[in-house]
């Protein structure tokens, strides 16, 4: 069961990418909400790809399910990267630049799975954080899910996502705690989503 931390308004702005989390959530919260879609495009083939398949899917939602508001809006990098930055920064950078100029709130679509590896980051280098709530116009009300209940909605509801190549790639920090030091967590502590649970949950505002 896909639950929320806190009321949304009943029109939300959807940061959507087409992998299976954005996709849960778009199509969660369009039982109850008018939505409007969000998409960055990060200039890669793999945005590219993903550009298609959600205009591709708007198109099959606007016209097969009825009673449905959804709208959609692009935006796509607006300024060169910096030599200090990585690619990571540099898109999430670019992504929030995007987020930051509306007045009213974006919903992006971070997970429990996503603390629990941000957790970890922060603590390799220092001290151990939570991914917040709230960052100025943009919140995250689903950090109490794990990845799993985005997965099992959209296998359940028939929604089709797709999946970004790059995801496993290892060069990137982000993938390779996901993929090589998770796995290796969770054999010396299995309950460590449910201890950062506690914390997502203590960190609510």
């Amino acid at each position: 069961m896909i639950v929320i931390q806190g009321k949304l308004p009943r029109r939300v702005n959807v940061a959507v990418s087409g992998g299976v989390d954005s996709m849960a959530v778009e199509d969660f919260l369009a039982t109850n909400h008018d939505v409007n879609i969000m998409f960055f495009d990060h200039g890669t083939e793999t945005s590219m790809d993903a550009r298609a398949f959600l205009v591709d899917e708007l198109h099959n939602i606007r016209y097969k399910e009825e009673g449905r508001n959804i709208t959609f809006e692009t935006e796509s990098i607006q300024n060169t990267k910096q030599k200090s930055e990585s690619w990571e920064e540099y898109w999430r950078n670019e992504r929030y630049a995007w987020f930051h100029s509306y007045d009213e709130p974006v919903i992006t679509c971070h997970h429990l799975d996503d603390c629990v590896e941000t957790w970890v980051w922060s603590s390799l280098n220092g001290e151990g954080k939570i991914i917040p709530y709230s960052n100025r116009n943009v919140i995250r009300p689903f950090r109490l899910n794990k990845k799993h209940e985005f997965i099992n909605w959209c296998k359940r509801k028939d929604v089709k996502w797709i999946e970004d190549s790059s995801n496993d790639d290892t060069r990137y920090m982000r993938n390779y705690i996901r993929h090589e030091l998770m796995p290796k967590l969770l054999v010396v502590n299995p309950g460590l989503s449910t201890v950062i649970r506690k914390k997502v949950e203590n960190n609510y505002e």
